[in-house]
Formats: structure tokens, sequence, C-alpha cells
């Protein structure tokens, strides 16, 4: 079907999509693959002007596809003039270098592209290192793609070439810039280890929201918290981790982190690139798995997601699951069905605010633990403390006698040593 495309759209770059069905794989897998493909190239500044299925058993080695597909591909690139070929899955330097000669347009893949949108979205320095260190280690492999103009030198003895030279010294300078990368992003996990002793030495619980892009995880942090996250409807809106503090019903504090969203076929050096920020998940007393309940691809999304936190070491973590985007129709029909399938699942609509009261209970059921029930007598003179517990703690009852105030609380049990000598009575 031919797009009619607006003034807008003529100003940005055309692409082709092309995804390969192989051997265990759907034609619906590959079709929703596809088109989160196609989200990705808009969130990236593209449109879509076509898309490609190839089934085959395996990948090729000299060209990933079969060589009749790639020249009916190259048939259509001629007739249909796009600007760039977009394959949904990794291709080797020498397949990306081929395809190019027979399409005579750019050819990326998935990782490219994602790479491209993530360094569109840094802001922080951290974020733009992080961005800066996976896009060189993709970048190395494939230098000789970007010199195909000096490969008439011919090589040895007494003919190296200027093609050679040049390429010896990429290499040596982008390795030896990813070097100082690496040694800067080890100071950025130091101060993010000394923010964390810092959370720690006031005893809050430290939560992360975890979930597939797009799911509405900035939005849900917003919803509880007043932040001011920025949340677009669009794949990776989110990079740079954002931390607010909650303060939940029983009156205990808990930060929680929102963090880039997950992704099937989420390149393994994003992964190893992004460790100073998913520390953050890591780290964490509780997961906060935001689920968009209107997908249709929802379980699929909840796999993937599961595969990255085993992947960085938080397969084990505590997890709670939340069913997002209810006040759609298809989600709140699919909300009760992911519950018996997750087993407990809090369904909530960041959007409109429905089912976050349930949500923040749920908070303080999960951080029980931390708490500790307390009867205390304190002299009215101790009014520091008298505050101080009204500000973290829970209090259940409180009464006057004998200038003392008498209180049933629930306090935080790191408070338990300053609370030693007006206890009363432990109740837990």
């Amino acid at each position: 079907m031919d797009l009619v495309a607006s003034p807008a759209d003529t100003a940005r770059e055309t692409a082709l999509l092309v995804g390969v069905q192989q051997r265990g794989q759907t034609e619906h897998d590959v079709e929703d693959s596809l088109e989160e493909l196609a989200q990705l190239t808009d969130t990236a500044g593209g449109r879509v002007v076509g898309q490609f299925v190839c089934r085959q058993n395996r990948p090729f080695a000299g060209l990933f596809i079969a060589s009749g597909k790639a020249e009916q591909i190259a048939d259509w690139i001629d007739e249909h003039r796009p600007t760039t070929v977009i394959f949904d899955d990794d291709l080797t330097p020498a397949q990306g270098r081929n395809l190019e000669k027979i399409f005579k347009i750019k050819v990326i893949d998935r990782t490219q592209m994602i790479l491209d949108i993530f360094a569109q979205h840094a802001r922080t320095r951290e974020g733009c290192l992080q961005i800066e260190l996976a896009q060189l280690d993709y970048l190395l492999p494939r230098l000789r793609r970007m010199w195909t103009h000096l490969e008439r030198q011919k090589g040895g003895i007494g003919m190296h070439g200027p093609g050679e030279s040049q390429l010896e010294t990429d290499r040596r300078r982008i390795e030896e810039r990813m070097a100082r990368i690496r040694k800067e992003l080890v100071q950025v996990r130091r101060h993010r280890y000394e923010l964390r002793r810092g959370r720690r030495r006031h005893g809050w619980a430290l939560a992360s929201l975890v979930g597939y892009t797009n799911a509405g995880k900035s939005t849900l942090l917003n919803a509880l918290t007043g932040a001011n996250v920025k949340a677009y409807d669009q794949l990776f809106a989110t990079l740079d981790p954002t931390t607010r503090q909650i303060r939940l019903p029983n009156n205990q504090s808990m930060l929680m982190t929102d963090t880039v969203g997950f992704i099937r076929k989420l390149p393994h050096g994003l992964v190893e690139s992004f460790k100073a920020t998913l520390e953050e998940v890591a780290e964490a007393d509780l997961l906060v798995h935001v689920i968009d309940a209107s997908h249709p691809q929802v379980e699929a999304q909840v796999e993937a997601v599961h595969e990255v936190l085993e992947e960085i070491g938080a397969g084990d973590k505590p997890v709670m699951a939340v069913l997002n985007k209810i006040d759609t129709d298809v989600g709140r029909s699919n909300a009760p069905r992911l519950a018996r399938t997750l087993g407990r699942a809090i369904p909530v609509s960041a959007k409109t605010g429905e089912g976050l009261e349930e949500m923040l209970q749920e908070f303080c059921d999960r951080l029980r633990d931390r708490n500790i029930r307390v009867r205390l007598r304190i002299p009215l003179r101790e009014g520091k403390l008298i505050a101080t517990l009204h500000g973290t703690a829970n209090v259940l009852s409180e009464e006057y006698e004998d200038e003392h105030a008498v209180m049933d609380a629930d306090v935080p049990v790191r408070m338990r040593g300053l609370l030693e000598p007006y206890l009363l009575e432990n109740k837990t």
C-alpha cells in the first residue's frame, strides 16, 4: 500500500524495513518485531515507506539474506528510492558492507538504530558517556567499512597504503577513547555508590521502576511523586535515571527510581555500557515491574524484561507487578487474566490515578518488615524526638499523662536503639 506523505514527512529520512523469519519463529513473531522496529524508526526521526519479510532457516554468511531476495529488494529500492534500509537483526560488518554494494544506499541494523535513539535522548554527562562507549564498541569492528574508498591501495611488502595506516590510527584512537570513558564511568559508579550509602544511612527503602519501554514508568513516577519527568508516547523516552521520594500511608519514606526501558533484542553491548545506571536496579530492595496491560504482545514483553533482569544480575530480586493502562478497554479486559498468570498484580492507570492508593498500600505491606510496632512513654521535654516520630513513623495512638506522651507507633527498625530508653512494650 502506498503511503501519502505530509509536507513535514517529506523532510524525514525514509526507511525500508527488512525482517527475517528463521526456524522456530512464527510469522506473527516477525510482524510484531517489525512493528516495534517501525516505532523505533519513528522515534529516531525516520519514516517507514515499506517492509520485506525473508523466510529462511538460517542467516547466510555473505548477505544475511539469500542473494535472490537481496536482488528483489534492490529492484524495489530502485523504484521507490528510500534513503535507508534497516534490518531487524544484527549484521556483521562484512554483511553490511556487501548489502550496501547491492542496495547502493545506507544499511543499518537494529542495534545501530537503538544506539542512535539513545544518543538523541541522553542528557546527563553519565548518559552521554555510556552511549559513546556503546557506539564506539559497535563501531570498532566496522572501521574497514568506513574506508572503502581506500581499498584500491594494495597491501604487501613495500605496498602498505594510506588505507591501512588510517585504519590502524582510527582503531588506536577509538581504543584509547574507550579506555578513558571506562575510567570516567568507574568514577560514576563510585559516586552512585556513595549516594546509595547515604540513602541506606537514612534507612529509606529503594524501589526501581522496571519494564518494557513505553509501558508508562515515567508517567507512573510523576503520578506518585509529583515529579516532572518527561513522559512521551515513544520508545526510550527516558534514558537517564530519576530518583524521587515517596511518603507512604504508614508515614514510611521510600525512594523510587525511574530507569531506562527494556526491549527485546536489547544489544548486549548496551547492557554492558549501562552497568552504572542498571546498578540502581540491582541494588534496589524492590523492583516495580510496570506492565502495559493494553499491549497485544504483553506476555512477550514481560518475558523480555525477565531476561534482561537475569542478564544484569537482578533476577532474584523481589518483584511487584503493576498492570498499567487499565483506563483503556483492552487494558481493563486483559488485567484479570494477567493477574492470574503473574500471581499478584496491582491494576492501575498512571494517567487517571486509578489504583494508585492500592499500589501505595501494597508498598506498605511489602516493606512491613522494615518497621517494628512499639509502645513508648516519652517525656514532653523531648519535643524534638516526638516531632521526629510524627515525621518518620506511623503513630497509631497518642495520649498524655504526667508530662509524658504515651504512643503506639510503627517505627523504622533503625530507630530501635534511639527509642530503647522509652520503650514500654515491644508490640512485635
